[in-house]
């Protein structure tokens, strides 16, 4: 996420005091770089990535050179993924091309990166002019890349058994923002599971007073059995989430919705719960499982990006 990555260059920066920010600006095919991924490297360090590969090996170099020299003014590298090319070649033969904005980056960027970090939602420019936030130009730059600080992605997790602890230690690796909910006490799932942000013992009869609405908030159901779940889906059915999905066999998730549909709920919002949850991977183990529930979030949040 944007966000956590310039957390870290905020900590890099205050120590180091110079670095070189990479971003890739432009792509096209199937280039192992994306828009938006970014690198960093100091003089004892890198973070982050632009694609990999020999392509990164000798941006890193490159990047490693300027701060052997005074300061810099932001410059693009574009790079061609075939040996063919007759220029900008970048060694990898995996098709499709990237461009790369370098940015010199010193102690005078870190209002900018508190900015970045504080203010949620927020429009992030690159350009030959430097980066900015929420800015509105008033020159035209030679190139422009613009990204949204988004908001952070929420997932609530309901149910702290088995596949709880093993969806939750996939989300930490994602982006993620994870929540742990259970009507359980000393559970010892729950207990050792120190992959979430938050653990809560609840009742479900009220877990919707424990649950946000919003496009960045994610819920996965996975309680104890049946009754638990019916009494966690009626109760969550017309809230606004971003997904919400229900993990359980395809006859037993038949036979709660029709019972749902029978008790009047309405068949659009029974539609929207993903069930039974995950991509269809023939998963077996509560690993398999969680990576197919996972592959499904990671689906959803970037199938309009």
């Amino acid at each position: 996420m944007v966000v956590d990555f310039y957390k870290k260059l905020l900590t890099i920066l205050k120590d180091e005091t110079r670095l070189v920010l990479m971003v890739v600006i432009a792509n096209e095919g199937s280039s192992p770089g994306r828009k938006g991924f970014k690198m960093l490297v100091t003089k004892n360090q890198m973070f982050g990535t632009i694609g990999g590969g020999i392509m990164e090996h000798k941006m890193v170099e490159l990047a490693e050179s300027l701060l052997d020299k005074p300061n810099f003014e932001p410059f693009i590298k574009h790079q061609i993924h075939d040996k063919s090319a007759p220029k900008d070649q970048s060694g990898m033969i995996c098709s499709g091309q990237q461009t790369i904005a370098f940015y010199d980056i010193n102690t005078d960027f870190i209002p900018t990166v508190a900015q970045i970090i504080l203010e949620e939602n927020s429009c992030i420019s690159y350009t030959n002019f430097g980066i900015s936030v929420n800015d509105e130009a008033t020159q035209t730059p030679e190139w422009l890349f613009k990204e949204k600080n988004s908001l952070t992605q929420k997932v609530y997790i309901i149910g702290g058994g088995h596949v709880g602890l093993a969806l939750s230690e996939v989300l930490s690796k994602l982006d993620f923002e994870l929540h742990l909910l259970d009507h359980r006490e000393n559970l010892n799932t729950m207990e050792a599971n120190d992959f979430v942000q938050t653990k809560q013992v609840v009742d479900f009869e009220t877990i919707e007073n424990h649950l946000p609405e919003g496009e960045d908030v994610y819920v996965v159901i996975m309680s104890f059995g049946y009754r638990t779940d019916d009494i966690i889906i009626r109760r969550l059915l017309d809230k606004n989430f971003k997904y919400i999905g229900m993990l359980g066999s395809a006859t037993k998730i038949e036979t709660l919705f029709k019972n749902l549909e029978a008790d009047g709920f309405d068949k659009d919002q029974i539609a929207k719960v993903h069930a039974p949850i995950g991509i269809d991977i023939k998963s077996e183990t509560t690993q398999e499982i969680a990576i197919s529930i996972a592959a499904q979030l990671i689906q959803i949040r970037n199938q309009n990006r």
